[in-house]
Formats: structure tokens, C-alpha cells, sequence
């Protein structure tokens, strides 16, 4: 909490991540507390832009989305003055929420808001070793994962801020994955892998992650089932593949799913040749470049391999 200022106003600390709460002292106002809906928009649009100020003009337009009631600027400033009474009891010049010619202004000395102090612990982590990057990831992580301004109505400055928000914490969620896959903490990697791929299911970064850390762990049939459902879902509703790193991850696992099957191998095998043949290459580069086969596999050549062989060379005949 910051000291106070010249003798007169108490600072505030809120919270905008998840339910909104105001600290001032012992005191702590809830929505419930702090007024109507329009009441805790003004608030809301005023601690996204802490320390500048929002011209009347602008709250007027966003709080009624661009249709205002007659006197708006008279209700917008009742609206003012019910926040004041509930953020600064008797300092109504001197408090958190400030009026500037024209516009309002919620001073950062007054103010500490937990977004701002979640955006300034990723920024810190930035290009940090992981070592060091990490706790301030978690950290992070542990004060922003929940929606922000959850209780809010579905008004469009505020969906927008949403948006912003979750897409950073998918972002860090990202961040905290690989990290912890740096530093050898596989099960923590797949953990904040799994909880981006949750908050945004369409993003082929994260699935990429949570992939790696799977493969990373040697669960190869957990991370094929993932790739499996990233491929069918960005197929689905976008129309498109996995990005060539995932693309290339899962060819490893089918590689080394492979290696404890021979017949599997075996069937692989030959599909590897066909991609071999069609692409002009004599062998291909991953699965059968020493000309060896893995350690514990048997020397024949199955049915399976036999049979799409020689259906292979038919249709490459043909071709």
C-alpha cells in the first residue's frame, strides 16, 4: 500500500482480476458496495487507463455505446460524485479520483491495481534466465489467471480489455510451459501447457508446447492423442493444419511409438519409403537413415510391409 499523500487522501488498492474489490484501510467495497453498474463502468474505464485522463466526452460515449441519454454529462457526473463518496469520504479534491479540466483521472500514486502489477511482473521476466524468469512467470500467473472485470456486463470497451487480458495470460502461460521444460520440470511444463491449451484451444503454440512437454516426458501416446485433437480442431474451425514444428514433432513420435512395434515400424516403414520415392530421395533422413533397425526388432520383413510394398510399387508403376 502507498503512504499517503500531503496529509489528506488514503490511498485505495484494487483488485479488477476476477470479482472487483477496493481496499481503503480496513475498509473493502465490493460491486455490491460501490454503486450501480454505470457507477463501477466509469471505475473500470478509469483504472484501465490509470493516470491519464478520460474526457467526459469519452465516458459519456462508452457508457451508453455511442447512445447517450439526455443530460448525460449531469448523470455522468452524479455517477462521479457516488464513486467519490465510496473511493475518498471527505477528501473529494485531494483523493484517488481526480478532476482535470473537461475529464477525470484516477492518480497512480493513489492507486495500486493488480492488472498493472501482473503486466509488470511479465515484463520483468522478460529476457531473464529461466531460473530467474520462472518464479516471476508463476508469480504472475498465480494474481492473473482469472477473467478480468468477471462481474462486469458485456459492454464493449470491456469485453475488449477481456480479450487483451486472456490472451496475455495464454501468452504467459506459454512463457511459463517452456521455461519450466528448460529447467527440467517436465510435470509443471505440461501443467501450464494444458492450462493454455484450455484457455485458448485454437492456439497452435500452445498445443505445440503442451506436445513437446508430453514427448519430453516419453508419454508418446498422450502426446499423439494431442496432436490428434489440435489437428482436428484447427481443421474444424479454421480450415488449416498444425504448424511444421508440431507437424514434425509428431513424426518423432510416430518414430519412436514405433520402435516398440514391430509391425507398426514395419508399416512406417514403408510409408516413409513411398514419401521417399515420390520426393526422388533414396532413404528418408528419420526413421531408417543408419539402415538399422532399432535395438530388440525383429530382422523380418512382415506381411504388413510386404503387402503395402508391393501395392506401393503397383501404384508407382502405374504413376
Amino acid at each position: 500500500m502507498k503512504q499517503l499523500t500531503a496529509g489528506y487522501a488514503e490511498p485505495i488498492s484494487v483488485r479488477m482480476i476476477g470479482n472487483l474489490e477496493v481496499r481503503r484501510g480496513d475498509a473493502v467495497m465490493t460491486s455490491a458496495t460501490l454503486g450501480s453498474p454505470k457507477v463501477r463502468q466509469v471505475f473500470g474505464i478509469l483504472l484501465l487507463r490509470l493516470g491519464a485522463r478520460v474526457s467526459k466526452s469519452e465516458l459519456i460515449e462508452l457508457l451508453w455505446d455511442g447512445r447517450p441519454p439526455l443530460k448525460a454529462q449531469a448523470t455522468l457526473e452524479s455517477y462521479v460524485s457516488v464513486l467519490r463518496r465510496s473511493l475518498q469520504p471527505g477528501v473529494a479534491k485531494t483523493g484517488p479520483l481526480r478532476t482535470a479540466t473537461g475529464s477525470y483521472l484516477l492518480d497512480p500514486d493513489l492507486v495500486d491495481v493488480d492488472l498493472i502489477c501482473f503486466n509488470d511482473l511479465v515484463a520483468q521476466a522478460e529476457g531473464l534466465v529461466p531460473e530467474e524468469a520462472y518464479p516471476l512467470l508463476v508469480q504472475a500467473l498465480k494474481l492473473g489467471s482469472a477473467p478480468l472485470l468477471s462481474e462486469e456486463l458485456d459492454t464493449g470497451w470491456a469485453e475488449e480489455a477481456r480479450a487483451q487480458h486472456s490472451s496475455m495470460v495464454t501468452s504467459v502461460q506459454i512463457r511459463a510451459a517452456e521455461t519450466a521444460e528448460q529447467l527440467g520440470r517436465t510435470q509443471e511444463a505440461i501443467d501450464w501447457a494444458g492450462q493454455a491449451v484450455t484457455s485458448a484451444p485454437l492456439n497452435d503454440r500452445a498445443w505445440c508446447t503442451l506436445v513437446l512437454a508430453l514427448e519430453s516426458a516419453d508419454r508418446y501416446v498422450e502426446a499423439l492423442q494431442s496432436y490428434d485433437k489440435c489437428r482436428r480442431l484447427l481443421d474444424r474451425e479454421l480450415g488449416c493444419a498444425p504448424a511444421p514444428d508440431l507437424r514434425a514433432a509428431h513424426l518423432r513420435l510416430l518414430q519412436k511409438s514405433a520402435q516398440d512395434d514391430d509391425e507398426l515400424y514395419d508399416v512406417l516403414d514403408a510409408l516413409f519409403y513411398l514419401n521417399d520415392r515420390l520426393r526422388g530421395q533414396s532413404r528418408h533422413p528419420g526413421l531408417h537413415a543408419s539402415g538399422k533397425r532399432p535395438q530388440g526388432s525383429a530382422s523380418r520383413t512382415t506381411t504388413a510391409r510386404r503387402v503395402i510394398h508391393s501395392f506401393l510399387n503397383k501404384a508407382l508403376t502405374v504413376a
